[in-house]
């Protein structure tokens, strides 16, 4: 109880902080942060459409990124040596270098090769590739964390190692990587603000067309925040629900 009453006053007190509200405060003058209302309301649906792109470009990538490092994780497991080197050699690069830089990469860097690909599919492509190498110690921590006398014991009954990993092993791992996963999804819903250095019109990069020329970049970048957070808090709510039903 509260902590709800608390969490209300430093709402209220937030909202203050945006007030425009003029006051003295031991004879020392104290303004607060204005918004400008017009441009808020003329330009709120517009920052607003860039919602949609942000979750389908957000979903779509978890989805690539979750297949690539679970292939990834079990090239890394393997025995055959190009595979498992190969497979810590995409982890170590994508991990050694910004998401940034991997955007303008594959977006500007790329077309020199001819391979020329749109705003959408080059931010698809970096999110999957960054978050596919940082999932895969994921999976690959998961899959280790299942005791060793299981597989012994699926041997002792018959099952080859390809049905030990399916049958056994997968199940139970994914059991322990899904609310990383969700974590994952959440962080990389907030990182596709990083698509609007290469012309994507999701949430930032509506944001900032909105804003910049019209002098009220500080009122676009309100919007969008409001929305991040509410699409963090939403997310955040389903993972919540998601581990109390795997901890059942």
């Amino acid at each position: 109880m509260a902590r709800g009453l608390w969490l209300v006053l430093w709402l209220a007190l937030l909202a203050f902080a945006f007030s425009g509200v003029r006051f003295e405060l031991a004879g020392i003058p104290v303004r607060t942060l204005r918004l400008n209302g017009n441009f808020v309301r003329e330009w709120w649906w517009f920052i607003s459409q860039g919602v949609g792109i942000t979750f389908q470009l957000s979903l779509v990538s978890i989805l690539c990124a979750t297949t690539l490092a679970f292939l990834s994780a079990l090239a890394g497991l393997s025995q055959v040596a190009p595979l498992s080197s190969l497979s810590a050699l995409y982890v170590s690069l994508m991990r050694g270098t910004p998401l940034f830089l991997q955007f303008l990469f594959i977006y500007q860097a790329l077309p020199q090769l001819g391979l020329v690909l749109g705003s959408f599919a080059s931010a698809v492509l970096a999110l999957t590739l960054n978050y596919g190498a940082y999932m895969s110690e994921i999976f690959r921590a998961g899959i280790q964390a299942i005791h060793r006398g299981q597989t012994e014991a699926a041997y002792a009954l018959g099952l080859k190692p390809w049905q030990t990993m399916w049958r056994i092993i997968l199940p139970q791992a994914f059991r322990i990587v899904l609310p990383d996963i969700g974590n994952q999804f959440i962080a990389m819903q907030k990182d596709t603000a990083l698509a609007s250095a290469i012309a994507l019109q999701e949430l930032m990069g509506r944001a900032r067309q909105a804003g910049l020329p019209r002098q009220h970049f500080f009122e676009a970048l309100v919007v969008a925040a409001l929305w991040y957070w509410l699409l963090t808090l939403i997310l955040s709510f389903f993972q919540g629900r998601l581990e109390r039903y795997l901890t059942r």
